[in-house]
C-alpha cells in the first residue's frame, strides 16, 4: 500500500473521502483511522481538511462556470476528456 502507517493514511482517506462527498468511504476511513490508533480530534481536524478541500474547489468550478459565457459544443460519444455524466 504505502510507507505511511495505517493511522495516518486513515486520516488522509478521511479528509479525501469528505472531499470526494463519499459517505461509504468515509466511514470505512472513519473505521479504519480509529481502529489504527487515531483520535476523535485527529479525525475531526481531518474532517475539517476534506472540508476545505471540497469547498476550495467548488468555488473554482462555480467561478469556471459562471466564465462560460459561449456555448460549449458536447464532446462526441466516446471522446475523451469527459468524466461521463452528461445529462
Amino acid at each position: 500500500m504505502t510507507s505511511l502507517d495505517r493511522r495516518i493514511a486513515g486520516l488522509i482517506a478521511v479528509g479525501a473521502a469528505v472531499a470526494a462527498n463519499c459517505q461509504p468511504c468515509l466511514q470505512a476511513a472513519m473505521s479504519m483511522a480509529r481502529e489504527s490508533g487515531a483520535e476523535v480530534k485527529e479525525t475531526m481536524e481531518a474532517i475539517e481538511v476534506g472540508k476545505s478541500v471540497r469547498a476550495c474547489a467548488a468555488s473554482e468550478m462555480d467561478r469556471f462556470a459562471s466564465s462560460l459565457n459561449v456555448a460549449v459544443p458536447r464532446p462526441q460519444s466516446g471522446a475523451s476528456g469527459g468524466c461521463g455524466c452528461e445529462p
